[in-house]
């Protein structure tokens, strides 16, 4: 095994690490997917197996680069496995799983390192069998001779009448993952096609004893999706790890960060505390380091503007990113002022925020519609408006009806947050037999609109955001929000972008547990900006449910002074 590899091959204790102090992923979490897929047998057809094909390497444009490889979501949910190019068998009555690996040529040690055996393959990932994948087909034909055989023991005298029923007893129905993820759009295509050569030719190349393989593309995705829902013990101990990394790594930033700084060395700040001292090579998503007017464009950061404005004293900073650790990321929001204290301005419209996610967790709990808690947020955001002079309430109406007409989608038109996991935004959000999405303001950005279940990981990040499109659209005399709004005290927030706040949080069977451990109300902000001591002593607000924050204890490794 390469000495490199941190991965240790004990079947007892199989687990990977980055080395020195970081945190210790056990295999047995891809191992407890695997049969927690399978505990679903009932609900697949006979003889049913499993296929799930890992990404594959490739290369960047028309270059030889390769990108830093990152696995399918699926076949990392299930396998664990780093490299690419593989794909996996799982006979989902029995459980016994077959790892299809690629039979690399004696050049790829040159230059990619030792090659795996595929005894050490199958220690590593603690599978019960490992073969190449030029190997496919002849591993299907020994599983339906296997079945095969078995039939023909049970029913050696059978009648001629009951042939056809034993036929449809040897047949494997193949199942492949096909299906909509709900938040890109994307469709999830099935690999049908490495399964051509085989229904081709299996029947001429072996006895007629064995029936056909049927290939079902519709029943594996709403199954494997939903098990991704409801995290294992095993999960939900990583990302709360990952989400204290991630929190760590944002103090680290605001006790760093100043005014005349670019907002890349924020990004830098961020990216380095992480890798150095949690061994995160990888971020899950695309750093938002928005600073001023550029807090208000929701997934700023992106190529055209690469976090590439230099901060100024007296802006609002918006930095969310998140840690990803072994397939398994955060998503963290923070929002402070530059210069370490709040101004007025600044401070109603950031209690707005922080009230919103208290509201929430004191809603969360198993059985809470997630569209409920978004509504709230949004009141709560509202009544900050209101605060400021922003949002007008006439005597007659109240806050709730103001969020019924939608006003709240003006300052968040985003949803209150998302399933988080393998992916950031992870699946599950609409699959069949949860509600629908709903085709209004802001809710039709909902990332989900299921009733919480004990077992989600889900983020709550409530935001308020001056978009200048938005704005100029609610304020036009024809708009029903116009006689709602003081124009003239928006124009005061023009220059104000936004401020979110976004933590990582698990459901439970009374309420909720919040992984990250920010500081978030203004006292905490401005203590870390000068410089304090974090974790604190003492919670000054134990609603947030911030649960380890002062239990927590620090990494080792801090990164050198800078």
């Amino acid at each position: 095994m390469n000495q490199n590899d941190k991965t240790t091959t004990t079947p007892s204790s199989s687990f990977f690490s980055m080395g020195l102090s970081t945190y210790e992923v056990p295999l047995t979490l891809f191992s407890t997917n695997r049969s927690k897929l399978c505990s679903h047998s009932s609900s697949l057809p006979p003889n049913s197996l499993i296929y799930i094909k890992g990404g594959t390497s490739t290369t960047r444009n028309d270059t030889d680069h390769e990108p830093i490889f990152h696995q399918e979501s699926y076949f990392h949910y299930l396998f664990g496995v780093k490299e690419p190019d593989c794909a996996g068998l799982i006979e989902a009555h029995t459980g016994k799983t077959t790892l299809l690996v690629p039979n690399y040529p004696k050049e790829y040690e040159w230059w990619m390192g030792r090659i795996k055996t595929k005894e050490e393959w199958k220690r590593l990932y603690q599978v019960d069998d490992v073969r190449y994948m030029e190997d496919m087909e002849d591993v299907l034909l020994e599983i339906m001779n296997v079945k095969a055989g078995e039939v023909n023991n049970e029913e050696d005298k059978e009648e001629e009448e009951d042939k056809k029923e034993k036929d449809e007893t040897n047949n494997i129905t193949v199942l492949l993952l096909s299906g909509p993820n709900s938040d890109s759009g994307n469709v999830y295509s099935p690999p049908t096609e490495t399964f051509t050569p085989f229904l081709s030719s299996h029947t001429t190349k072996h006895s007629s004893s064995l029936s056909k393989i049927i290939i079902d593309t519709t029943t594996l995705h709403p199954i494997l999706s939903e098990c991704r829902v409801l995290k294992s013990p095993h999960e939900r101990s990583l990302l709360r790890h990952v989400t204290e990394l991630t929190s760590l790594s944002h103090v680290y930033t605001m006790k760093h960060i100043k005014p005349s700084m670019m907002e890349y060395q924020g990004e830098s700040l961020f990216r380095h505390y992480a890798y150095f001292t949690g061994g995160a090579r990888h971020v899950g998503y695309t750093p938002i380091c928005g600073c001023g007017p550029n807090a208000s464009v929701l997934h700023y950061g992106h190529a055209a503007a690469p976090n590439d404005v230099q901060i100024q004293d007296g802006d609002m900073c918006l930095f969310d990113m998140g840690v990803e650790y072994y397939g398994y990321g955060s998503d963290v929001t923070c929002s402070f002022p530059a210069n370490g204290v709040f101004t007025m301005q600044q401070r109603v419209i950031y209690e707005g925020v922080l009230n919103a996610q208290r509201v929430v967790y004191d809603m969360c709990g198993d059985g809470t519609s997630w569209v409920d808690c978004h509504q709230a947020a949004e009141g709560e955001i509202l009544k900050a408006l209101i605060t400021a002079g922003i949002v007008l309430l006439p005597d007659d109406q109240t806050v709730e009806e103001l969020v019924e007409m939608r006003l709240g989608a003006v300052f968040m038109p985003h949803g209150l947050g998302h399933f988080i996991g393998i992916d950031t935004h992870d699946v599950g959000g609409y699959l069949p037999g949860h509600p629908e999405r709903i085709a209004k303001a802001g809710l039709k950005s909902l990332r989900t609109a299921r009733v919480l279940r004990a077992g989600m990981t889900i983020t709550v990040e409530p935001g308020c955001y001056f978009i200048p499109s938005l704005i100029e659209e609610a304020t036009s005399p024809s708009s029903p929000f116009c006689q709602y709004l003081n124009k003239d005290v928006l124009k005061e927030y023009v220059s104000f972008g936004g401020a979110r706040l976004e933590d990582v949080v698990e459901i439970t069977q009374d309420g909720c547990i919040n992984y990250t451990i920010c500081p978030r109300t203004i006292k905490e902000v401005e203590h870390v900006m000068r410089g304090g001591k974090w974790p604190p002593l003492c919670d000054e607000m134990p609603e947030l449910k911030r649960v380890n924050l002062l239990t927590y204890s620090p990494l080792v490794m801090n990164p050198p002074s800078i």
